[in-house]
């Protein structure tokens, strides 16, 4: 009985939220130049293992795009691996293969950018690539390339969306949160009659519009001498012609004054719910919050939904939630797929309830530690490394485009950490009200009835 009382003690005591400490604060050493050309360089030294990370942003996503002429910023993501003016197509990857390195890029809403990752002794090939094809990539650019790379564009759009089950959802919803016009209301892939549409010379004017130096800023973070990279990226770098930087553009509100509702079928086994709500941009006050109420509704098995709709009722298949964060505007969402015999409007019920209760009482102080924890740990393991989509050196890349301070870390963290109960409750009641929010319904198609003979 002793011995079983010992470990009942022990586990409570794991189980407790962690004692209040005043953490160390995090500084990140860096050094950071402009080029003549106008592109914005930041050097950042990890000596840890011999890796270094060439990570460079362009300052253009779809949000920068036009109606009629959507997909553009990922079409150009394409592009931008099918050689330049002095790597031939298939050089970049071979080359950077051969000296065991590793490169990719994504394109978003707001930014596209590209990384190359690569023992330190192959820096300066790392950055004459990513050089030629910042300064030169329209040499080799043909009306040929630019119909092969919109074919595998438009192929991978119908593998993601149009053949994806609830594939055309995420586009539903997103022009349902966004009024027409609006640079978030068409999807990042683009729309297909946009691409099939998409020129030679169209592609020719977006990259000179968006592709100069001055609309770019370059990371190289790992093993690296400062005196010396800086030498390496101003020889390399340094031919790059100027470009002027993009006008800003216009952009309209967006809110969300009732309720919308819109049912679609597709070709899927379950009915799945979406709910989702326009919330504060990305770093704006209440943003955190709502990543942490994320957390208390659907991060875990103990999370409020997920234990009540899947673990105790049993009448969900699955469910998340998420703040989706962005740099104009952001939007709240709880997604929610039932078990065979289960409805939406049972999902619907208990998620209305479960919101509820968290506007009126809020979340325990247990609730909201164990989401900073997770959120601490998440973020202490972006930085153990160097490299890839959530390495440092693309961490840098983003606060410095977001805030214009490259080593925004401890006050990112300090968002956090600051959070009380009583924040995420007001988050919760200021940012998701019932009777201002888009629910998506996805159906399964009816099958087809065959005429009897």
């Amino acid at each position: 009985m002793r011995r079983a009382a010992l470990l009942l003690a022990f586990f409570l005591t794991l189980a407790a939220p962690a004692p209040a400490q005043t953490p160390a604060p995090l500084q990140l050493e860096y050094a950071s130049f402009t080029l003549r050309n106008g592109l914005r360089v930041i050097l950042h030294e990890d000596h840890s293992v011999p890796v270094v990370s060439v990570n460079v942003w362009y300052h253009v996503g779809s949000a920068n795009e036009r109606p009629g002429r959507t997909g553009f910023a990922h079409l150009f993501e394409h592009l931008m691996f099918m050689g330049s003016g002095h790597v031939k197509p298939g050089e970049f990857d071979t080359w950077l293969e051969g000296v065991g390195g590793q490169n990719n890029g994504s394109t978003s809403n707001d930014r596209t950018n590209y990384y190359i990752d690569v023992p330190s002794n192959a820096l300066e090939l790392a950055l004459f690539l990513e050089s030629d094809r910042m300064g030169y990539l329209l040499d080799t650019m043909t009306p040929a390339i630019v119909d092969a790379q919109r074919d595998v564009v438009k192929n991978e759009r119908r593998q993601s969306v149009e053949n994806q089950p609830y594939g055309l959802s995420e586009i539903v919803l997103e022009e349902m949160l966004y009024p027409e016009g609006h640079p978030y209301h068409w999807p990042v892939i683009g729309y297909m009659p946009d691409l099939t549409a998409a020129t030679y010379e169209d592609v020719v004017a977006f990259y000179k519009r968006f592709y100069a130096p001055s609309n770019a800023s370059l990371v190289v973070a790992g093993d690296i001498d400062q005196v010396a990279t800086r030498a390496l990226v101003e020889k390399w770098f340094g031919d790059v012609m100027a470009g002027p930087r993009p006008e800003p553009s216009t952009i309209p509100g967006a809110a969300l004054t009732g309720v919308q509702r819109r049912t679609v079928t597709d070709r899927v086994q379950l009915p799945r719910l979406t709910l989702a709500w326009l919330t504060p941009r990305m770093y704006a006050p209440g943003d955190a919050a709502l990543d942490l109420l994320s957390s208390v509704l659907a991060d875990g098995k103990n999370s409020r939904l997920y234990k009540r709709l899947v673990y105790d009722m049993q009448i969900a298949q699955s469910v998340v939630a998420f703040q989706a964060s962005h740099a104009l505007s952001s939007y709240f969402l709880i997604q929610a797929t039932p078990r065979p015999g289960h409805s939406i409007e049972e999902l619907q019920k208990v998620i209305d309830e479960e919101i509820a209760t968290l506007q009126r009482d809020g979340p325990t102080a247990h609730e909201v530690q164990r989401a900073i924890n997770q959120t601490e740990s998440s973020f202490y393991s972006r930085m153990e490394r160097v490299g890839g989509y959530r390495g440092k050196a693309e961490q840098i890349n983003a606060y410095y485009t977001n805030t214009g301070n490259p080593d925004w870390f401890n006050e990112d963290l300090a968002r956090y950490r600051a959070i009380s109960p009583s924040d995420v409750r007001a988050a919760a009641e200021a940012f998701l009200p019932a009777d201002r929010r888009v629910e998506l319904t996805v159906v399964p198609e009816k099958p087809e009835v065959q005429n009897a003979k």
